[in-house]
């Protein structure tokens, strides 16, 4: 081989070795060029082009956390910036951008002004609650010293001798602070940049108006309520609740509704009862004997407290005058007197017992009360007759050999505390007098034979029975 063709072959392997360097040299750059985004692509609104899958992911959370930003826009021009950096505000991408980049390889990798390459991805949005709670709070939209509240057209409250009337609306610039909060946090987990409050509808708007027929049904039914009169009546006595006071009860308006306060209507339903109840009180008693008594018993009138507080604001919101007695838990003969002027006078002390009719002394007879000197003393008090029954036998506690203490047949029987009652006594020869002391009965009423039978046949299950000393 000549020198010439040696020289040949040389210079074809250099240029062959070249071409194997710039071949490889262009498939390196295919190779990191297919690892980048291409220019101009933009996700969640950040350039990322020419950067990797992580560099992009650090371009797109580092700029959400150094320059994000919310304006708010309002009503004349006014606008208000939420930083993100003063909420704690970050974002993360969850997933998708090796999706992109696969995407544009696989496409061809086009760029340019007329190719769309924003790309909007899944992202997890935080930001501390209350320091953006208090960022709202202190907006000028909010808490400015030129917030004109909206106000719906309202009845007056209620004033010491003025009727209610009807306040016009005020339609003002106030925003709603609930409302705006709850916008705003969508925003920010939509990553926008802009909200605009109106077209939001945050701001207070007027749904009543001075003319609406609704509210000047309320303003008539709480004028209705202001001339009425409640009158409470107890026998031959009475209350009577005027319609300003029930007026300071009113705490407004719910769906049309008088609203009374429980507790006012329940502190007037005390007093009555505070007033008008006699069970468990003292009472005054006069005796046939000319004696008047302190009576104490569970036998009386106790309004039903619980009953009449709702039933009483249930008669305020007809706003119409009524007349009406209050629930009672228990009662008694009658209002004025409990026992009335019918019932039975057990005299301990004279050992004598009375029955008046209408007033009038009908019956009366000799008797032997409990056994003093056993301790069977006869309970005073004021009772009412429980039933009546005849040919009854009357026992004793039963004892250990299954036998009574006592067993005692009775023609009559008419108890009126338990156990204890009238009955007649045909074993005893006596009535009146000391007997009872030392020889009583176990607790009853003893009675002559004849005398219990005309007892018997005037008295009624319900007849008060006062038994006193």
């Amino acid at each position: 081989m000549n020198r010439k063709q040696n020289h040949v072959r040389t210079i074809g392997k250099v240029m062959f070795l070249a071409v194997l360097f710039i071949l490889s040299g262009a498939m390196a750059a295919l190779g990191e060029e297919a690892s980048k985004f291409v220019p101009g692509t933009k996700v969640n609104g950040v350039l990322v082009g020419g950067m990797t899958v992580e560099e992009a992911k650090i371009q797109i959370e580092g700029f959400y956390g150094r320059e994000y930003h919310l304006t708010l826009k309002g009503r004349d021009g006014k606008t208000e910036v939420i930083k993100g950096s003063d909420i704690g505000y970050q974002v993360v991408i969850t997933d998708g951008l090796k999706a992109v980049l696969e995407e544009q390889n696989q496409n061809g990798r086009v760029a340019g002004p007329a190719e769309d390459n924003s790309h909007r991805l899944k992202s997890t949005v935080t930001y501390d609650e209350q320091k953006l709670k208090d960022k709202i709070h202190g907006l000028s939209f909010v808490s400015g010293d030129n917030i004109v509240a909206t106000v719906n057209a309202r009845v007056s409250d209620w004033k010491q001798g003025e009727p209610f009337s009807i306040l016009s609306e005020v339609q003002g610039n106030s925003v709603n602070e609930g409302k705006l909060e709850g916008t705003v946090k969508s925003a920010l987990s939509q990553e926008m940049k802009e909200l605009n409050l109106e077209e939001s509808q945050c701001y207070d708007t007027i749904t009543v108006t001075k003319d609406d027929e609704r509210i000047k049904a309320q303003c008539d039914a709480l004028n209705r309520v202001r001339e009425m009169e409640v009158t409470y009546v107890f026998g031959s006595k009475s209350e009577v609740l005027g319609g300003e006071e029930i007026c300071s009860w009113i705490t407004g308006l719910a769906d049309g509704v008088i609203q009374v306060s429980p507790e006012k209507a329940g502190a007037y339903v005390k007093m009555l009862a505070d007033k008008y109840d006699t069970a468990g009180r003292a009472r005054n008693f006069h005796t046939t004997s000319g004696r008047d008594l302190s009576l104490t018993s569970a036998y009386g009138w106790r309004i039903n407290q619980a009953a009449e507080v709702p039933e009483l604001i249930a008669v305020i919101r007809t706003g119409q005058s009524q007349t009406k007695e209050p629930k009672y838990a228990v009662g008694a003969a009658d209002r004025n007197v409990d026992w009335g002027n019918t019932f039975v006078e057990v005299d301990m002390a004279a050992q004598h017992v009375y029955m008046y009719k209408g007033g009038t002394l009908v019956w009366d007879a000799p008797c032997v009360t409990g056994n003093v000197s056993k301790n069977y003393i006869t309970p005073e008090g004021i009772y009412t007759l429980n039933y009546k029954q005849t040919d009854r036998i009357l026992r004793g506690p039963k004892k250990a050999d299954g036998t009574y203490e006592y067993e005692s047949h009775v023609d009559y029987w008419m108890p009126f505390n338990g156990g204890i009652g009238f009955h007649d006594a045909s074993w005893r020869a006596k009535f009146g007098g000391t007997i009872y002391q030392k020889s009583g009965s176990h607790g009853c009423i003893n009675l002559p034979p004849k005398k219990a039978k005309d007892l018997y046949n005037l008295i009624y299950s319900g007849i008060p029975v006062i038994c006193h000393n």
